[in-house]
Order: C-alpha cells, then structure tokens, then sequence
C-alpha cells in the first residue's frame, strides 16, 4: 500500500510520519486571547484611570513572570498572557474614551439640539415597530454614525468624532450606505444603556429626510450595487424565499416579515440571517477545499484543478474575504470568519500549516485589540463559542457516533450542530429566557439547504451588474434551498412544544450549563442501555409535540371543562370562550402575535368560528396574526369606531392577507355556537351617539356557557360605563367578569355593585408602567366580595365548572 507523501512542513513526528494523523491540539494562544478579552471587557466601558491602571499592573507582572527563570515555559506563556491583557486594556481604554472625549456627552444629557455633521459607519437597520399601550410606534431605522462637527444651542462650534446612534423615521434613510456625509438638526439623547459604544442618540424630528452633504465611497458604492442587484434578481420568488435569500447571502434582513423573523428565533436558525461566518466558509472552500484540509499535504478546491500556484491561492483568497467583509458588512461573526480564515490563508501561504484552534485564537486575539467592543458582544461571544465547539467537542462525538455506525457524514453534520447548541444555549438564555427544544433537529436539517442556497446566491449576486436574466435564473435556483429553510423554521417553530421557558440571566445560564453537563453524563451512561435511551429520546419528542391529553395530565393545563380563559399576553387583552372540541370564539388578540398563537395553541384551538376585536387600540389587536397563524378563522367583527385609523387599516389589510371578511358588530346582536351564546351589549344602538374615545367604543359581551354568565367590558372608561347601565339596566349579576381597562383605577362603583361578579379577572402586564392593576380597583373587588386573579402575577387563567363549583385556575407563571 502506498503511503500518501510526507508533509515535509510538519514539525510533529506524527504529521511527519503520515499527514492525516492529528497530534495533540495547540492551545498557546488561547489565554493571550481570553486574557486580552477579558481585560477589554472590563476595561472598556471603565474610566480611563481604570484602564491606565490595569495596563501598568499587567505590565509589571508580566515583566516579573520572566523573571522567573526556574520554569522559563510557564513564565513565558503567562507572561504573554499578561502582555496581551495590557494590550487589550491599553486598546479599550482608546476606545472607550472617544465616548466620553468631545460636548456629545454632556449635551445629550441636557437633551440639547443641535445642529451636526456626520459620516454613516453601518446600514440602516429597521426597527421593527413595537406596541407602547393603545398604539404602535412608528416604523424607523437606526444607523450608527460618527458626529464629526457639532454646533451647540448657544454657537459653539466644536470639530469631534463622537460615535453615535441616528433614529430617523423618513424612508429616505433607508438607502444610506456607510462613509455617506450628512448633515442634521436633531436631538440628543443620553444612550439607552450605560456601556453602550454610543455616546449619544440623536433623534430626527419627523419626516425629516436625510441632507447628503458627501456621496460615500466608490468601493461601498459598489458593495451597495452589488447587494441591491441581488434584491433585484430575487423579486420574482415566492414571498419566504424572497424574504430570506438576501438574509442567507448578505444579511440583509430588511424583507422578513415579523412572523418568520420569529419563527427563525423560535428555532435557534437566527444565525442564518447574521451572515455567520460559515457563508465565508463556503465561499473559500471553493477555492482551497474545507479548512479541515489545510492540516494535510494535499489542497482541494478549485484552486489546485487550475493550476494556480500555492501563494497566489493565498493572495486571491485573501482578496475573497476582504470583499465578502465588505458586501456582507463587518458584523461579529464576519469579521471573526475573516480574521480566521486570514490567518488560515498565511499559513497555507507560508507553508506552515497549523491547526485552527491557534487560528481562531489569533482571530479572537487580533479583533478585541482592533475593535475591544466586540469583547462586551453577545453575538461576538456566541459566534465564537459556537467555532470553538466545532473544533474541539463536535469531532469527539462524531467519533463517538461513528463508533456507533452512524455514516461518517451524518455523524459529522450532527455532532456539529448539537456541540453548538450545547455550548451557545446559556448565552440564549441569557437574552431571550428560554430553550429551544427544536433547535438542533432544524439546524441539522437547515445544513442541507444553507449550502446551496448560499453558493447561488452569491453568483446570482456576481452576475447582477453583467447578465441580470442569469442572475435571475440562479436566484430562483437558490430560492428553492432558501424556501426549504423558510417552511423549515415555521414548521419548527409552529409546534406546540418548540421553546420552553427557562429562568433568565447569567444565574439561569449557569443552571442550563449544570442541566446540559448532567445530560451529557446521563447519555454517555446510556449507551450501554438502548431501551432506556430510546425511551428519553420519545420524552423529547413527546416534549415537542405536547399531545393535548398527556399534557393535561403532566401540566394540568389547561384544565379539563374549561369554559373561559384569560390569556397571559402581558400589557393587552386576549381572552377564549370555549366553543367545542378545537373550537373557540377569541375576543381580542393581545399586542404580540407568539403571546396569543402560544395561549391558543397550549388551548388546542384550531377552529374560530369566530374573532371579535372589541376596540382598535394596539394591545388589542395587534396580535391578529398570531391567532390567524394556522387556523381556520370565519369571521372578524370589529366595534363600529374604526379609530385609531392606522390600527383599523392593520386589520383590515391582515385579514384581507388571509382571505377573512372583517365586519362592524351589530349593536344588540345575539349569537350561538353549541351551549355558548352571547349579546352585544355596547356601543349602543341609535339613536345613541357613537362614542368618541376608542375605549368607550368597545364592543361590551354578555355570554352564557355551560350555565355561567360571563360580562366582558373591553376597556370601557367611567363615563362609558355608566352609559352601559342607562342602556342596559337589567344587567343581572354575573359569575365571572373581565375587569375593563385591565384593572386601572377608573372604575365605576355602580356597575361593580349592579353586576356583583363572583370571580373577577384582570389582563395586565408584568411592571407594566401604567400602575395596573390599581390598587383602588382592587379593594372595590375584595370589597365586594369577588375573587380576583390577574395575569401579571397569575399567568393565564382559566375558568371552570359552575354554579357552587366554579372556580378560576391560574397556569402560574
């Protein structure tokens, strides 16, 4: 048998003898870079003093580390710790002072306006827009900017370079490219967060468009062609793969809609639009194979096939990451895969091939000296940990897989994606307090497409400017991979148990870390027992799926026979009136969609027969398409009021989407669906006037089911309410009422003493800024003898039985 030929580079005796064995990996240069990122992290948002500190202290202890001379290896190794830690604090300290240098910071906090140039450093990101009590806040975009002149109220004129955040909400901000000059009048505000890389956020009044002072450069003009060129190529796919395919290729997000952002966030496939650094992966594994070969003798790639000499390969891959930089913006995880795949390259270059995890390191090392910021990144951090686990856990268990005769490709592609999802998870939690229990099964089968989809996006975006017919051909290619990945993550994100809950913070990072660690001990025990592993691995699935019987009986929610239930869907309205098997009349749909889509879908509500939106305000509307999210919905009634205009505009156009007739409620109206049956109550019928607030104009139910008597009252204010009683004096008492305006303190007595309910519920958001509910309304309720539950301290709640049985059950939060 003939041995393949000796990698004469090597200086290990292993790769000397045969250049597809590993020697033990090279970890010298992970501490200099975790030394130089945590002295950056700490020293970056500290005052200078702080940081001059830290860099003298380090200094001088690594000057005495080499003084020990007894153990010359480990004084040398911690002195480079030590002289990278002072590099790295001597780095941010730099940086951090161009927040606190210049007028910026002290006019921001007296809220000043002032006039001011500055030069655009990154895309225009929208916001995506939010619900702030009965409405919706605008739709803007937020860019980051340097502020290089500034005229203050009183004259002044200071020349500075301030970094700062721009809100604008005109649609000509939009199409801003980096290096772009502008020139503004706005106001200055204090950053959000102390730590922030800002110094100020300077807000623009308005519509106001933006006054290009300074065209940006050629090569961002280029960049910006080439990406726009691509959103041409794509716009005749279908609306996911439309959507998603510039995400894919160039992170550009700006076509997903809410419902699949969330859907890639509810299955941990969020990295997908970021660019993460294997799109840059990809690009050079055409050109010098997988990295994984740059520890052999052979190259793979294109590049060897056609004859291009060793180093140039280096040069042109270099000039390959450096454009991919460019296109797909300098985000964590690109710069990270660039700095990676830089070094990576020197080596080939040289002939000094080594191992990634050194390259990594020297990544990790020159970035937070470069950009010390990125050391405070949740996105930098999980990019990292995500490429570390890659190259030191994944290749263990897919050893361990294929030891078990899993085939070697679905061992590699699995081991990948769980080392991941182990390592990056408490970081998750971190942020978003919760587990993805479908993440690694929708990474492994997102890998299938991601290649593909990323490769022919990126030609489709090479050939735009020369051949736009065959770049639109690629595209449609592409689109099929990325339209794979869109059903993918909506599928995921659709099933009943696709996230859980998990305690916050780092405390709750620390007890997923403690759960994964006593998880993977457990599954290395469970190799010598099939049986006992097959069984948790029906557990998950079980997990996921929530049949409905078995989670009632494990959860005891929701409660068998309930009747009514109160959605938790934090400062708004969602309520359910149970209608038969899978079927429910919903009253309003709550401020988010994932709220009231999770309530209905732990419900088992599939069938709404019919929707009633009792008033227009945001927190009770602006969840529509959660509850049209995969059901079968007949009708939405609306109250009369259509005020305000742009929330009944929503509706209507949501509705229209989804092909659901939207009509006015009939004041007086009665309805029937199995043992429920309910009457309008209010707004009034002429010769009444039409309420004018849009609380007062919300629709007023009084519903009988299964011999309980429900009133619901919207968000009826005091004066409202009164006209209620003057309309309708023969309100009998009531088993259960929904306490309007979700418990504030304008309540009227009369209508609490008439309707004397025995359970009363409130919807209300946990530290809410309103006050709700007020603490007035609750002793009227306790004074009347009802007992009262409320969502931001219950959860949802749910009522059953009747009569002497009746009671409401909270599903605890």
């Amino acid at each position: 048998m003939t041995r393949p030929a000796v990698h004469t580079a090597s200086v290990h005796r292993l790769g000397a003898s045969d250049p597809h064995q590993e020697g033990p990996a090279d970890y010298r240069l992970v501490p200099p870079a975790l030394a130089a990122w945590a002295a950056a992290a700490l020293t970056v948002v500290a005052p200078g003093w702080w940081a001059a500190a830290v860099v003298a202290v380090a200094a001088c202890a690594a000057g005495a580390a080499l003084l020990l001379r007894h153990v010359p290896g480990r004084a040398t190794a911690i002195a480079a710790a030590l002289l990278c830690a002072a590099a790295g604090a001597a780095s941010a300290g730099l940086h951090g002072a161009d927040v606190h240098r210049g007028p910026i910071p002290g006019l921001a906090g007296q809220y000043a306006q002032v006039d001011a140039e500055l030069t655009v450093t990154s895309d225009p990101r929208p916001i995506r827009p939010r619900v702030r009590g009965d409405h919706t806040t605008d739709a803007s975009v937020v860019l980051g900017a340097d502020v290089t002149r500034v005229r203050t109220p009183g004259g002044e004129t200071s020349v500075v370079r301030t970094p700062v955040l721009v809100i604008a909400h005109a649609a000509g901000w939009q199409g801003l490219l980096p290096s772009t000059r502008l020139r503004l009048t706005a106001r200055l505000a204090p950053p959000l967060r102390d730590g922030d890389r800002i110094a100020a956020v300077l807000r623009v009044p308005g519509d106001e468009p933006p006054r290009i002072t300074g065209a940006p450069t050629a090569l961002q003009r280029t960049a910006g062609d080439l990406r726009a060129g691509l959103r041409t190529a794509s716009r005749g796919l279908a609306p996911d793969a439309r959507a998603l395919l510039p995400g894919l290729v160039v992170g550009d997000t700006s076509r997903i809609p809410p419902d699949l952002e969330d859907a890639f966030r509810t299955t941990d496939l969020t990295h997908l639009l970021a660019v993460s650094g294997s799109n840059l992966t990809l690009v050079l594994a055409l050109l010098i194979g997988p990295p994984g070969r740059a520890l052999r003798a052979e190259r793979g790639g294109l590049a060897p096939r056609l004859g291009i000499p060793l180093r140039t390969t280096a040069l042109l891959g270099g000039a390959l990451t450096l454009a991919f930089v460019i296109i797909c913006r300098p985000d964590p995880s690109v710069l990270r895969a660039a700095a990676c795949g830089l070094v990576t390259l020197l080596a080939i270059g040289t002939g000094r091939r080594r191992s990634l995890i050194p390259a990594l390191a020297a990544a990790v090392l020159l970035l937070v000296l470069y950009d010390p910021w990125l050391a405070r990144s949740y996105g930098f951090l999980l990019s990292v940990l995500a490429t570390g686990a890659l190259l030191t856990i994944a290749p263990h268990w897919s050893s361990a897989l294929q030891r078990r005769r899993v085939p070697p490709r679905l061992a590699e592609v699995l081991a990948a994606a769980a080392a991941a999802q182990a390592v990056c998870a408490p970081v998750i939690v971190v942020l978003a307090s919760r587990v993805g229990l479908v993440a690694v099964p929708c990474n492994l089968l997102a890998e299938l497409a991601v290649g593909p989809a990323t490769v022919l996006g990126f030609a489709a975006l090479a050939t735009a400017p020369v051949a736009m017919p065959v770049a639109e051909l690629l595209a449609r290619c592409a689109g099929w991979p990325a339209g794979w990945i869109a059903a993918l993550a909506r599928t995921g994100a659709s099933l009943p148990g696709a996230e859980m809950r998990w305690p916050g913070g780092w405390s709750g990072a620390l007890l997923l870390a403690a759960v994964t660690v006593a998880m993977l001990t457990v599954v290395r025990r469970l190799r010598h027992h099939p049986w006992l592993g097959a069984a948790c691995a029906l557990l998950l699935v079980l997990a996921i799926l929530r049949p409905a019987p078995l989670t009632r009986i494990v959860t005891g929610w929701p409660p068998p026979g309930w009747t009514y239930v109160m959605c938790d869907v934090g400062q708004g309205d969602a309520t359910v009136l149970a209608g038969g098997e899978g079927t429910a009349v919903v009253i309003d749909t709550g401020p988010e969609p994932r709220l009231v889509d999770r309530c209905l879908r732990d419900l088992g509500v599939t069938r709404i027969p019919l929707l009633l939106l009792t008033h227009f305000h945001a927190d009770h509307v602006a969840g529509l398409p959660g509850v049209l999210r995969g059901r079968d919905v007949g009708l939405i009634e609306t109250t009369t009021l259509q005020d305000p205009q742009d929330q009944s505009a929503f509706v209507r156009r949501t509705a229209a989407a989804a092909h659901v007739p939207v009509v006015p409620v009939g004041p007086g109206e009665r309805r029937r669906i199995g043992t429920l049956d309910w009457q309008v109550l209010w707004p009034p019928a002429a010769p009444a006037p039409v309420p004018e607030d849009p609380n007062d104009a919300s629709v007023v139910l009084f519903v009988r089911t299964s011999g309980t008597t429900l009133l619901l009252l919207g968000d009826l204010e005091p004066p409202a309410q009164e006209g209620l009683l003057r309309t309708c004096p023969a309100i009998p008492p009531v088993d259960v009422m929904k306490v309007a305006h979700h418990g504030s303190a304008h309540q009227d007595p009369a209508l609490l003493r008439a309707v004397h309910p025995r359970l009363a519920l409130i919807s209300a958001g946990e530290d809410n800024p309103y006050g709700h509910p007020a603490p007035r309304t609750l002793d009227a309720l306790r004074a009347a003898g009802a007992v009262t539950l409320r969502t931001d301290r219950d959860g949802a709640i749910a009522v059953t039985g009747r009569g002497p049985s009746l009671t409401a059950i909270p599903a605890g939060r």
